[in-house]
């Protein structure tokens, strides 16, 4: 029986959207669990797991420093907390893009021509990098939150912050001069775990759901002759699920498809003489 001192700590973010979306990775993952009035603390029904509530941008320094085991947070953060951490998984959720932006009207063109130039963001250990790999050394101004207006209070020629859809930029008369990288949602493990095993397994149920997400379940009829063709469309994983049909020149073919691909799959199945296909949503799978 597993002690207190055992018992397996995933840090995951407090609040906001982060929040959300890891709680309800972690739900479809079979880890249960109950937060009471917004507490820091919760147990993991079933399972030798607490679950401790954190700021986003301190999970991947308190995994590296050993107050939690695992952590859900932003590569982003990872990357600029410079934290001694080991990523487990991508989880698909989360992207977003850290640029250099600038005003409109703003002659500068590339990254190279801010050597001087006075940049605020959030994120001055990835900026300091990138700038250095550009020959250029600016004057850093370190921000917590608002950076996009920081051009317009003086404060700064330039800033370096996430875009997502780009209407902010747009709404402070600023342009995306050169993008640094792309960042999403990941889990982080350090490598003093207090349960490796455990650590493992739920890397695996997260798993599960991060790729079901990723694929539908295709079932469709078709003539056996058309078989092999239908196959080369979709040859699932090791290979479809075939069945027998009352009428010996057809069966039936189940098969996981990327839910991307789907409605072209659909197409050429239905051109090759398939019928009554249909697709189903995958919660949860092991691959």
């Amino acid at each position: 029986m597993s002690t207190h001192a055992t018992r397996l700590r995933i840090g995951i973010p407090s609040k906001g959207r982060l929040s959300e979306l890891a709680g309800e990775l972690l739900l479809q993952a079979g880890l249960n669990f109950r937060r009471q009035n917004r507490g820091l603390f919760a147990k993991v029904s079933g399972l030798p797991i607490d679950l401790i509530f954190l700021r986003t941008d301190d999970i991947p320094t308190l995994c590296a420093e050993g107050a939690i085991d695992i952590g859900i947070t932003g590569s982003d953060l990872v990357e600029e907390s410079q934290a001694k951490v080991s990523t487990r998984m991508r989880l698909g959720v989360g992207g977003c893009r850290l640029a250099i932006c600038v005003p409109d009207d703003c002659e500068i063109r590339a990254a190279n021509e801010l050597d001087g130039k006075r940049i605020a963001t959030s994120f001055p250990s990835i900026t300091k990098a990138y700038l250095g790999q550009h020959g250029a050394l600016a004057h850093l101004v370190s921000i917590s939150g608002s950076v996009e207006v920081m051009i317009q209070l003086g404060v700064a020629d330039a800033i370096v912050d996430l875009v997502e859809t780009g209407s902010t930029l747009a709404a402070n008369r600023l342009r995306i001069l050169e993008e640094i990288g792309t960042y999403e949602t990941v889990l982080i493990q350090n490598d003093r775990c207090r349960d490796v095993e455990m650590a493992d397994r739920v890397v695996r149920r997260l798993e599960g759901v991060v790729i079901a997400r990723d694929y539908s379940m295709l079932e469709y009829n078709v003539p056996r002759s058309s078989l092999a063709e239908a196959e080369a469309i979709t040859p699932g994983f090791n290979s479809p699920t075939v069945g027998n049909l009352e009428d010996p020149d057809w069966c039936s073919v189940r098969v996981m498809v990327r839910s991307r691909d789907v409605i072209d799959v659909m197409e050429r199945l239905e051109k090759l003489g398939a019928s009554a296909i249909f697709q189903t949503t995958i919660s949860n799978c092991r691959l």
